[in-house]
C-alpha cells in the first residue's frame, strides 16, 4: 500500500513556510505586503523542495523572491528545528501566477463579448438536475 508521506511533508512545509514568512526580517520580504505560499513540491528524496509563493502586490514581486532567496538559509534552519526529518529540502522559491490566471479566466467568463448568450432555440431543452 503506497503512502502519502511526500503530500504530508509538501503540507507541513507549507503551513511552517506560512507562518515563518512574515517573520523574514528582509525589507524587500516585509515591504511586500501579504505573501502566500500556495503549493510545495518536494522531491522523492526530500533534498529539494520548490515553493510556490504569491505576492499581493505584483510590482514587488521581483524583489521579494529575491529577499526570500536570501532568508532560504534561515528559513530552512527554522524548518529543519520544527519538523522531525532526517535532512531538510534546500528550498527554491517560485512565483506562482495561477491566481491572476484564474482572475482573468473569470474576466473573460463575464464579458459578454467573449461568452456568447444561449441559443434562444434550445430554450425547449431542460436538462436533468442532478440529486
Amino acid at each position: 500500500m503506497p503512502s502519502n508521506r511526500i503530500g504530508r511533508v509538501n503540507e507541513e512545509i507549507q503551513r511552517e513556510l506560512a507562518s515563518l514568512i512574515p517573520t523574514v526580517k528582509d525589507p524587500r520580504v516585509a515591504n511586500a505586503g501579504m505573501i502566500s505560499v500556495t503549493a510545495v513540491e518536494t522531491t522523492p528524496d526530500l533534498k529539494y523542495a520548490k515553493i510556490f509563493v504569491s505576492v499581493l502586490d505584483k510590482s514587488a514581486s521581483a524583489q521579494a523572491l529575491k529577499g526570500l532567496k536570501s532568508a532560504s538559509g534561515w528559513l530552512r534552519r527554522e524548518l529543519g528545528r520544527t519538523l522531525d526529518l532526517r535532512s531538510t529540502p534546500e528550498l527554491s522559491f517560485v512565483r506562482d501566477d495561477s491566481i491572476d490566471q484564474g482572475a482573468h479566466i473569470l474576466d473573460l467568463l463575464r464579458d459578454p463579448d467573449v461568452v456568447k448568450p444561449p441559443n434562444p432555440a434550445n430554450a425547449h431543452i431542460v436538462l436533468d438536475e442532478e440529486d
